[in-house]
């Protein structure tokens, strides 16, 4: 099978998107951004290609009518069984990479011995249907899980506390810049073995299920043409060619989710980006943030810092607020001196969050202002698009000084760079067709 691959280096995160040759999304992939650029990319790309194989799957088990009904639940457990084998693998290549970097200490690597033996213990109750996980990075799953045992660990043992922290810090970072791609099949086919166990209804069908799924995984992605972009695109291992700014490709994924899209404001980690689009989703103008992050999403990350919260917590915080404090400064150096002076004055942390989130935006309305305002359809794209507060304060800020516009979200905006790029992707091989074509 044909694919065409979107790469987006963002500054946090980074993300692929792998279509088909009929422009069909197969599957998405996310990493958190490392200072191995290289790897960043090659993990987000693996990602999005076993989020394809997923998406495969659903088709030929769906076409199979193998499992009457029951397809979504069976992929479901299917996919947290797959992540499960993941995460037993990185955890195994973590213990061994402490042990070897504590060998002088043979004391802590008894300590760790222990402590793997319960991560190891406790790993399938991470992937349990209904677990909540505040986030899917091995690195954060695995160092929350760490620091929560390892203190019980170390007074038992008699070993320091610091210690076995000091292990971690210096052995995660070989452990998340590896690239597992050589183990994929051998995941999903263990996967599927547990699957059976936790499904046992579905074993007299293991021949009608499995025979689609080996189908599936016979089949070969091949990559056809991969461009790359993002915040750290210069980094990317391509030649030029294969690079398109991230202007171009948020201006032409959001054009891809909504194809009637004029304007699109886009919040990243670092940036905010005003993009206005012809019908065609090529780039009419543009402008962003000046080198500050201030209003962007890392301003966010320092204000869930200041308040001791998970990033994810800020926005239903500030739904519950019942009126809007002024923020006068979205400078994220003054950012956490306000937050106490208001706090200090009696204000709601809600209010505050509210606030905050009110300045941010209208900190993006005045980049929109200077890129030619906004026009229907508008689409907010990002990682700050999944806050509702923004979202809500966005909304109130346009109807103000727009009037009633239609504002497009996509659940699976965080991809829109991504997406614009395997659309490049996928026109530059049909442009290729066409100059070959007019050759002969």
């Amino acid at each position: 099978m044909k694919t065409f691959i979107g790469i987006d280096l963002g500054s946090t995160t980074t993300k692929a998107v792998v279509i088909d040759d009929q422009r069909n999304v197969l599957g998405r992939g996310i990493t958190n951004s490392r200072s191995n650029y290289d790897t960043a990319a090659a993990i987000a790309k693996q990602e999005a290609l076993v989020a394809a194989r997923f998406y495969l799957f659903r088709e030929a088990l769906g076409a199979s009518g193998a499992l009457n009904g029951a397809l979504e639940s069976f992929l479901g457990q299917l996919e947290r069984d797959f992540r499960l084998e993941q995460f037993l693998e990185q955890l195994a290549d973590l213990e061994k990479v402490c042990e070897r970097n504590a060998a002088s200490t043979p004391e802590v690597v008894a300590a760790l011995r222990t402590l793997f033996g319960l991560l190891q213990e406790e790993a399938p109750s991470l992937f349990a249907p209904g677990a909540k996980r505040k986030s899917d990075f091995f690195r954060d799953i695995a160092g929350s899980r760490y620091h929560s045992v390892s203190e019980a660990v170390a007074k038992q043992a008699g070993v320091r506390y610091d210690m076995l922290l000091n292990v971690f810090d210096r052995s995660i970072i070989e452990v998340e810049n590896r690239v597992y791609d050589a183990s994929i099949k051998r995941h999903l086919l263990a996967a599927l073995k547990r699957t059976y166990v936790a499904l046992p209804g579905m074993v007299s069908k293991e021949k009608s299920i499995s025979s689609p799924i080996q189908s599936v995984l016979d089949t070969e992605l091949e990559e056809i043409y991969v461009v790359g972009t993002g915040y750290g695109r210069s980094r990317l291992p391509f030649s030029k060619e294969h690079i398109r700014s991230e202007i171009l490709c948020h201006g032409l994924g959001a054009h891809v989710m909504f194809p009637q899209t004029a304007t699109v404001l886009d919040i990243g980690g670092q940036d905010t980006k005003a993009i206005q689009v012809d019908p065609q989703g090529i780039v009419e103008s543009f402008q962003m943030n000046d080198r500050c992050a201030a209003g962007c999403g890392r301003y966010l990350g320092y204000i869930a810092d200041e308040m001791n919260m998970g990033l994810h917590e800020l926005g239903p915080l500030a739904m519950k607020s019942t009126k809007t404090v002024r923020i006068n400064s979205t400078c994220t150096v003054f950012a956490g001196a306000e937050l106490r002076d208001r706090l200090s004055l009696g204000e709601k942390r809600e209010d505050i969050m509210a606030g905050l989130h009110r300045a941010i935006i209208l900190r993006a309305m005045s980049i929109l202002a200077r890129s030619g305002g906004i026009r229907d359809e508008f689409t907010f794209t990002g990682g700050v698009a999944k806050n509702e507060a923004a979202v809500k304060a966005l909304k109130d800020l346009v109807r103000e000084n727009y009037g009633e516009l239609t504002l497009n979200i996509n659940p699976d905006s965080i991809f829109t760079g991504a997406l614009g790029g395997a659309t490049f992707a996928w026109r530059a091989v049909l442009e290729e067709g066409k100059t070959a074509e007019a050759r002969a």
